[in-house]
């Protein structure tokens, strides 16, 4: 049977798992309810991680924007989603935001859209547009930049 860690255990566990990355609230609740700790001993490590500047959902924010347009190359519809779901305010899924430049973003979207429809082998005009728009809105980037590209890219 598991044994229950000690309030000190579990604080040096939950700090070395919010080191190790960056975590928002829900993630390090999650953490610390299946250590089987009781809700005080939750609100006390939250408070300590917190003010030791383990935790802290501004940074998280950023962090996981940067990253997920960078190495995932998701657009901003599917991290506004994903933040809001992790429960971030909105205020902080801004500043996430932010972290992006529109040039960037640019960029990032135009490559995206060129290599998904140089990759997609269809001859059916309307499939191919249909393949390359689904793949774009999955990956979260906004409709109209969407018809906008593939019309484009229809041209050439």
């Amino acid at each position: 049977m598991p044994t229950i860690p000690t309030l000190k255990e579990a604080l040096q566990k939950i700090e070395h798992y919010c080191a190790y990355q960056e975590r928002c609230h829900d993630e390090v609740i999650s953490k610390l309810k299946s250590l089987k700790l009781n809700s005080n001993e939750i609100d006390e490590i939250i408070v300590h991680l917190i003010e030791h500047n383990f935790l802290n959902e501004t940074r998280f924010a950023c962090s996981f924007a940067r990253g997920k347009h960078r190495i995932k190359f998701w657009g901003k519809i599917r991290i506004i989603n994903e933040l809001k779901f992790r429960n971030i305010s909105q205020y902080n899924i801004n500043l996430g935001l932010a972290e992006i430049t529109p040039e960037e973003y640019a960029t990032t979207f135009d490559t995206l859209a060129q290599r998904n429809w140089d990759s997609i082998r269809e001859s059916n005009i309307q499939k191919k547009r249909k393949k390359c728009s689904d793949f774009l809105l999955r990956k979260g980037f906004e409709s109209n930049l969407v018809y906008e590209k593939i019309k484009e890219l229809e041209q050439f």
